[in-house]
């Protein structure tokens, strides 16, 4: 067929309308996956897209059903632009995770259902390739620190360049790592969360890092993740004191709420900065990547509501010479963690991709999931984002499977020992 021909054959091809919005809730590895399907008037055309705020999922599913999916139907599906301003401006009042996370699982969707329609993976619908693979990075956590590099060093051995460490602090919470019991007030039963106080973390991670480097070497790339939970002020020593190991980046060092504090960082030391997860708002991020004071730009694709805004953040980001690191935990779908490698792969700003490996229970839902081959995740090559979903096995792992999952899912709530709530 000429090109001519193919051309005017697709001219006469009708544009896909939505004919159905649903929901996928499932649990298959302890952390609620929400994935929105949208379903199109063309038989066997539909599309996955990523909307999982584990902490609210049961909300999120709401805020799909409820208030997107009679805004969407009958509508086409080749404007995502278009759709995507549609929903974001819907509810009036806006930037808040549930409509983002509700937005993404819409937005994916549709750029599956294009890369479906044109035979082609994502990646190729937004200019192909600039690299072959995605370095990754893996977490090694522990009560002590030879547990932590014993785990550091298994990981190594599977050929990934980059370890995240962390360790527990006797006695306390401890975040990414296992600790002991935490010290609880007898005095009433709100004082009976888990307990962290700053100071002692700051000292046992110094520590863990200088055993890192004498035992781990020079050569492998370390991350820590501090998770917001020291004060400003002992932000920017810690990040100080960090200098000395050479680390690839130092991660929420800071809250949202504290992020003026990065100038202070920046100022102090050459400790390389990440930051992002928990940001929703446009607002957060622009400022912290106009005045370069952060070195990697780390948003939850669905919580910034999907594909589309991540890529005007990547584009933003590469003029100021900020990389991505986009959040890949266990709370982040197959679905997810395919847009995640498909924006490493066609942004040229690209830094590195957190991982989380499958079990056999997500395995088992979910097909397609990206294989890593000598530390570097490689895209799945199929039509859209490549990702089937069992629906049967899907709804044998309903939420709530998990014991620790039954309340609500939530995040939970530390204390200092004074009993204050410390951000985390």
């Amino acid at each position: 067929m000429t090109a001519a021909a193919f051309a005017a054959r697709l001219r006469g091809m009708n544009i896909p309308r939505i004919r159905d919005v649903s929901v996928i809730a499932t649990e298959p590895a302890g952390v609620r996956l929400v994935i929105v399907k949208l379903t199109t008037d063309q038989d066997g055309l539909y599309g996955y897209g990523c909307a999982t705020f584990t902490q609210r999922a049961d909300l999120v599913v709401e805020a799909v059903n409820r208030y997107l999916k009679p805004l969407l139907l009958g509508r086409p599906t080749d404007g995502i632009e278009d759709l995507w301003q549609a929903m974001y401006n819907s509810s009036y009042w806006r930037n808040g995770p549930v409509l983002n996370n509700a937005i993404s699982g819409v937005d994916q969707a549709l750029w599956d259902i294009k890369g479906r329609q044109a035979g082609m993976p994502v990646y190729e619908l937004l200019g192909g390739k600039c690299r072959r693979g995605a370095m990754i990075y893996s977490h090694a956590a522990g009560r002590e620190i030879p547990e932590t590099l014993d785990q550091a060093r298994k990981i190594m051995a599977r050929g990934i360049k980059a370890v995240r460490l962390q360790v527990g602090v006797p006695g306390m919470a401890a975040y990414g790592a296992a600790s002991a019991p935490a010290n609880k007030s007898t005095e009433s039963e709100q004082f009976q969360d888990p307990v962290f106080e700053p100071e002692p973390y700051v000292r046992r991670t110094l520590a863990l890092f200088e055993a890192a480097r004498k035992e781990l070497g020079q050569e492998i790339e370390l991350l820590h993740d501090v998770h917001e939970r020291v004060p400003p002020r002992l932000a920017v020593q810690f990040a100080k004191d960090m200098e000395q190991f050479r680390i690839f980046y130092l991660e929420d060092a800071l809250s949202p709420e504290n992020i003026d504090y990065f100038r202070q960082i920046r100022a102090q030391c050459a400790t390389p900065l990440a930051m992002g997860e928990l940001f929703n708002n446009p607002h957060e991020w622009t400022n912290v990547i106009r005045e370069s004071v952060i070195d990697y730009i780390r948003v939850h694709v669905s919580q910034a509501g999907g594909l589309t805004p991540a890529l005007k953040i990547a584009r933003l980001a590469e003029a100021f010479n900020v990389r991505t690191a986009w959040h890949g935990p266990g709370d982040v779908s197959p679905v997810g963690h395919c847009a995640n490698v498909t924006l490493d792969l066609v942004c040229y700003n690209f830094g590195i991709q957190e991982w989380t490996f499958p079990n056999d229970a997500i395995q088992e839902v979910f097909s397609g999931y990206p294989v890593v081959k000598d530390g570097y995740a490689l895209a799945n090559e199929k039509p859209g984002w490549g990702v089937e979903i069992d629906e049967k096995a899907a709804a044998k792992y309903p939420f709530g499977t998990h014991e620790h999952t039954k309340w609500n899912g939530g995040w939970g709530v530390v204390r200092r020992e004074d009993g204050t709530v410390i951000n985390q």
